[in-house]
């Protein structure tokens, strides 16, 4: 950010505001917007889309979404999520 550490630290303990051009350095810094960071960090939903479709297996699932009914979805779904908690195998 090109400030002293002491101003940082200052400014996660709420004793000093930032200013928008150390606002903009800070995102930077951390790779993220500065709408992120003056919303607390809480991630959006199109936040969450975003990196969901940014996923090579959901991304070719997606175009068939539309077409599950209640039960293939409930399937697909507890697949996913069992796929998410087991760690794969290396072959």
């Amino acid at each position: 950010m090109r400030v002293p550490r002491t101003y940082v630290s200052k400014i996660e303990n709420e004793k000093a505001c930032p200013t928008l051009s150390s606002l903009a350095r800070l995102a930077d810094a951390l790779h993220v917007r500065v709408p992120d960071l003056l919303n607390g960090g809480g991630r959006t939903l199109e936040d969450e889309i975003r990196e969901l479709q940014s996923d090579e297996f959901i991304a070719e699932m997606i175009p068939y979404l539309p077409k599950l009914n209640a039960m293939q979805w409930t399937s697909v779904l507890n697949q996913v999520r069992d796929m998410s908690i087991m760690p794969r195998r290396s072959a």
